[in-house]
């Protein structure tokens, strides 16, 4: 008669995987050897052990839904199911006679990459910086170097997998008895328990704590480039070595210029009569101040160039340009005097200056000329 693995952890049929692995948890602390010796105790957590080894297994899970019992014997009752719900694999060990052992895990793994943004005004990122930075990752405990043992103390050998960090069940199929490997659920397919877990660190060999790296920014970095850093990242369980630091750049809005790839732009504001008469801009660029022609005649939206200007390229030599856009400003209010002088400069050059309404002037023709076309 199949077992009630259900019974064992104390929980309900349509238990979600979670409300599991709480349940085995709990009970877990309650009777582990370490903390009740009771013989009766220790069956007890063998017990639950298997229910949770059954239980967390989706395939064994459903076996048991179906009365089966996925750890019975050879020879044993295991339910009108029997061993049917077995993978490829299993049926391809019983053909071989060999077992999907994968023996235990280590402790010891490497640690993960950790990722830290870094904003940077357009003159760090143009010309470069060494910047300090403060990361908070895991590093090596000081207390048990790794180990994740208190002093003194040592990791055992799991006493239900015997250190192989992974348990067996036999299942019978049509083609015999099967027998499959699971990750040993007391140790965690470790092969070995900690009884006595550092105080530092809780017996991870990693701590958590803040530290102060200079990074070395290159001259021409752009925004979101990252800057790898080997071995700054964190320390892996069990004191394994540490992954790698990405320091991601993030340049700053500037008030004057915007940045495309290499070239710099800005814009600038000139008086029409500037813009008709030509003049000089003193243009503030990265470097210091630059004198710019403008040609008399210049019309809106012209672009004056300055070659050399803008960004040092990151890769090879050089620099891009630093693009000027020119905004031709129309005075908004005039002055009688002023109105008079420029009405003046109109009739001087031909240039007619009407009313709206008025007979013959230039928006009454150009109305004319479109209603002929239309």
């Amino acid at each position: 008669m199949a077992k009630d693995y259900y019974g064992i952890l104390g929980v309900k049929r349509d238990s979600t995987a979670d409300e599991i692995k709480r349940a085995y948890r709990r009970l877990a602390r309650e009777f582990h050897p370490d903390v009740n010796p009771d013989p009766v105790a220790q069956e007890k957590f063998k017990e639950i052990n298997a229910a949770y080894e059954v239980l967390s297994d989706p395939r064994k899970r459903e076996m048991v839904d179906l009365g089966g019992d996925p750890l019975a014997p050879a020879g044993g009752g295991g339910g009108p199911a029997g061993g049917a719900f077995v993978g490829f694999q299993d049926i391809m060990d019983a053909f071989f006679g060999t077992t999907s052992s994968r023996g235990p895990r280590p402790r010891t793994r490497p640690g993960a990459d950790a990722i830290l943004r870094l904003d940077l005004d357009l003159h760090e990122t143009a010309f470069g910086v060494e910047a300090p930075i403060t990361v908070d990752t895991a590093v090596v405990c000081g207390t048990c170097s790794g180990a994740g043992t208190a002093p003194g103390t040592h990791p055992q050998t799991c006493e239900i997998c015997g250190g192989r960090g992974e348990v067996q069940s036999v299942q019978r199929t049509f083609l015999g008895q099967v027998v499959s490997a699971r990750p040993c659920s007391a140790c965690q397919g470790f092969g070995t328990v900690i009884p006595h877990p550092c105080g530092t660190c809780g017996g991870d060999g990693r701590v958590r704590t803040r530290r102060t790296l200079t990074v070395k920014i290159p001259s021409g970095v752009e925004d979101g480039m990252r800057i790898r850093l080997a071995q700054q990242g964190e320390v892996g369980p069990g004191g394994g070595p540490p992954g790698d630091l990405y320091v991601e750049i993030h340049e700053r809005p500037h008030d004057v210029y915007s940045r495309k790839d290499d070239d710099l732009h800005c814009r600038v504001t000139v008086p029409m009569t500037a813009a008709a008469l030509g003049t000089r801009l003193t243009i503030k660029t990265l470097d210091g101040e630059e004198t710019v022609e403008v040609k008399a005649g210049t019309q809106p939206s012209s672009t004056l160039r300055i070659r050399g200007k803008g960004v040092p390229h990151l890769r090879g030599t050089g620099r891009g340009d630093l693009y000027v856009h020119l905004d031709v400003r129309t005075p908004t209010r005039l002055e009688p005097e002023q109105e008079r002088l420029l009405r003046e400069f109109a009739r001087s050059r031909g240039e007619e200056v009407a009313e709206l309404s008025k007979q013959g002037g230039f928006f009454s023709r150009m109305r004319d000329a479109f209603n002929g076309h239309a």
